[in-house]
């Protein structure tokens, strides 16, 4: 069987996946302090296209529980294999880092851990509460895993009292088996409906350009809409390297528009639609757009 990278047609980037930058004062302060105290953000790490932009308005995102995920889904770069143990002075030194940077608006998300009997819930709470302690202003989203939907676990978390609790459900359902190493599409949903039935404010996010068709993601957002999500994200799937699941189309900013109009008509507070948008992007502007 060939190889993903043995495709022997490889899809040219159109022009508006050109990355623009937004370089700011504030993104260049933010900047000289993540390099000088060797800060671990997902923005650098990940290369994110929207990190100038979102350092310029005081918005970043942290990753916790370590680089090492157990799960090896097809779209995505993080490493698979044996994680570290959690990091019992991580809570801590996440609250300086936001101290640091004077940040307003901060995301913390993570690899996902199977390997530890709690999923890393605790480790989680542990993270909102010191940031919380330490920077009393600054708002908090989570980005975080399935948990396998286990409501024990979800409650762990909540419980912290994050501003925005999110989950990916990442692809349409039919894909999801191609993509999503373990994670299932109906845990998703569990998931994101245990956040919005405790209360919270729940948020996902859609990568389109995979194979799917309109109907499937006007499906995929009416499902999550069902489920109480009331924030999320639409984005072109970009493939990290040759070895992962290979983009199908790369979708117009026309198209992005209309699928942001159709989820607002479905009654989201938020959307955000466009070929550079990822889970985080516009974060901020995202809570201030909430119907508490």
């Amino acid at each position: 069987m060939p190889k993903l990278h043995d495709k022997p047609q490889v899809l040219r980037k159109p022009e508006w996946l050109k990355i623009r930058l937004h370089r700011t004062a504030a993104y260049a302060e933010v900047r000289h302090i993540v390099e000088s105290h060797a800060l671990h953000t997902i923005c650098s790490s990940g290369m994110c296209p929207n990190k100038a932009e979102c350092w310029s308005r005081r918005t970043a995102t942290f990753m916790i529980l370590g680089d090492i995920c157990t799960r090896g889904c097809r779209f995505c770069a993080t490493r698979t294999g044996r994680p570290l143990p959690p990091d019992p002075g991580e809570p801590a030194e996440i609250a300086e880092s936001v101290r640091l940077l004077g940040l307003r608006y901060v995301v913390v998300t993570s690899v996902t851990r199977d390997d530890l009997p709690d999923g890393g819930a605790a480790h989680w709470a542990e993270c909102v509460r010191a940031i919380r302690k330490q920077n009393p202003d600054a708002a908090i989203e989570l980005l975080i895993p399935d948990l396998d939907a286990r409501p024990d676990l979800l409650d762990t978390v909540l419980a912290s009292k994050p501003d925005i609790v999110g989950h990916n459900i990442e692809t349409v359902e039919r894909l999801t088996p191609q993509l999503r190493a373990r994670a299932k599409y109906r845990t998703s949903l569990a998931t994101l409906r245990h956040i919005a039935e405790r209360g919270a404010v729940a948020k996902s996010g859609i990568m389109v350009g995979l194979g799917e068709s309109d109907d499937e993601v006007l499906q995929t957002l009416h499902d999550l809409r069902d489920a109480g999500v009331r924030i999320v994200t639409l984005g072109q799937y970009l493939r990290p390297t040759l070895e992962h699941y290979p983009v199908a189309a790369y979708i117009t900013p026309e198209k992005f528009e209309w699928y942001r109009l159709q989820a607002l008509d479905m009654g989201f507070d938020y959307c955000a639609s466009a070929p550079m948008v990822r889970s985080s992007y516009l974060a901020d502007e995202a809570l201030r757009s909430v119907k508490l």
